[in-house]
Order: structure tokens, then C-alpha cells, then sequence
């Protein structure tokens, strides 16, 4: 595998001790990740990989995704919003509704 060219990341709410503690994942934040994994795969977008993480730490956002190397920070992201920062991340563009300012 090469280096991807762009990396998507989903707050997947985990804390310290490992646990789901926050509210990404209680808004979905797992689904998310599977979800982009196969919209990546279906679109052909094999530069771009995606990765859960650790707390983000804006639980008010969530679910949370970043976008690098743009550093582009999304909130409230769900499957409609994933679809339009797909497209957006095609084109070398962001969604600015939302983008977390």
C-alpha cells in the first residue's frame, strides 16, 4: 500500500481505559467508520484511508471526523454529511456547513 494522499479520522469516543465514554459513539460514530470505509472503496478513492481514534474531546460536535492534510475538523457528521465531504474531498474542496470554526 502506498501513502495514502488524504486521511479520515472518526472520533470513536474511546477514553483512557478503553471504554466508548463519549458522544460520538453514541451518535453513531462506529457505523460512520464503516460506512466511509465502503463509500472510499465504492468511489475508487484509493488514496484516501480512514482511522477511529481516541476522544477527540468535542463531545458537543459529534460525531466528529477530521480530514488531513487539509486539517479540516467536521461536525455533527452522519451518512448525508459524510457523502457531501466525500464529494467535497474529490473536488480539493470542504463543506463549509460542517466545518468546525
Amino acid at each position: 500500500m502506498n501513502k495514502p494522499a488524504k486521511h479520515i479520522l472518526v472520533c470513536g469516543s474511546m477514553r483512557i481505559k478503553g471504554e466508548p465514554m463519549g458522544t460520538c459513539c453514541r451518535k453513531g460514530s462506529l457505523d460512520l467508520l464503516q460506512y466511509l470505509e465502503m463509500e472510499i472503496a465504492d468511489r475508487g478513492l484509493s488514496d484516501v484511508t480512514v482511522s477511529g481514534t481516541g476522544c477527540l474531546k468535542l463531545c458537543d460536535k459529534g460525531p466528529v471526523m477530521v480530514v488531513y492534510p487539509e486539517g479540516h475538523w467536521y461536525s455533527e457528521v452522519n451518512e448525508e454529511a459524510a457523502d457531501e465531504i466525500l464529494e467535497a474531498l474529490s473536488e480539493g474542496k470542504a463543506v463549509e456547513k460542517y466545518l468546525i470554526k
